[in-house]
């Protein structure tokens, strides 16, 4: 299967928190990080999350012309089984294109031309195939994928060994909480199917550390 080149990035705390407690998003990263993932998302023809994030935080999923002058806008991508994703979302608005991946029967319209709807299969857990969502990625001419989260479709891509890089950002705090989000949420492996990653890089971002790992 052909897909695009797949790059994960999120902050966490120290002890591996992206979310407080209730869920909300919290600031972890450092403005030089911030800067960083807005570079990043720049050089990404799509940009990816789950509807937990739309839901939890309503991101924009864009590039602000603060950091990056002339910014290009990637296509925002929102994985959505149930197509729970709000009309007045922020990720729908005019500054870029979305598509809202959701399963059979629950495709919705909202108003905009550049927003389109497709159904796709799910897997056994009844949420969106992975790669079913690559390869209609690659066939929209998407190459290089970031991926933001949450902690349960980033655990997805991980769990389907589809990501090529992913970049971490440890703040300097702690969250605490055993319920709290993580980096990988999800099922979780079951013995002996350990996900091995390098470090490629490991350097002081502001107040924090950013390591990139690629997998093997």
């Amino acid at each position: 299967m052909k897909r695009p080149h797949v790059t994960i990035n999120c902050a966490m705390s120290v002890d591996g928190k992206i979310a407080s407690p209730t869920r909300k998003q919290m600031r972890i990263s450092s403005e030089e990080d911030i800067q960083r993932m807005y570079r990043l998302r720049n050089e990404s023809d799509a940009v990816l999350v789950g509807i937990g994030t739309i839901l939890a935080d309503d991101p924009k999923l864009t590039v602000k012309e603060s950091y990056v002058q002339h910014p290009k806008q990637p296509l925002r991508v929102i994985l959505d089984s149930k197509g729970r994703t709000p009309p007045h979302a922020l990720a729908l608005n005019t500054v870029s294109k979305t598509l809202i991946i959701t399963a059979k029967g629950q495709k919705k319209t909202y108003d905009g031309p550049h927003i389109e709807v497709v159904e796709c299969t799910t897997d056994t857990d009844g949420v969106i195939d992975v790669n079913y969502a690559l390869d209609l990625l690659y066939q929209k001419g998407v190459r290089n994928l970031l991926v933001e989260g949450g902690g349960t479709v980033i655990w997805k891509f991980l769990k389907n060994k589809v990501v090529d890089d992913i970049f971490i950002f440890i703040g300097s705090c702690i969250i605490g909480g055993k319920d709290t989000p993580t980096v990988a949420d999800g099922e979780g492996i079951r013995k002996g199917e350990e996900i091995p990653l390098k470090i490629v890089e490991v350097k002081q971002v502001g107040s924090g550390v950013l390591i990139h790992y690629q997998s093997l």
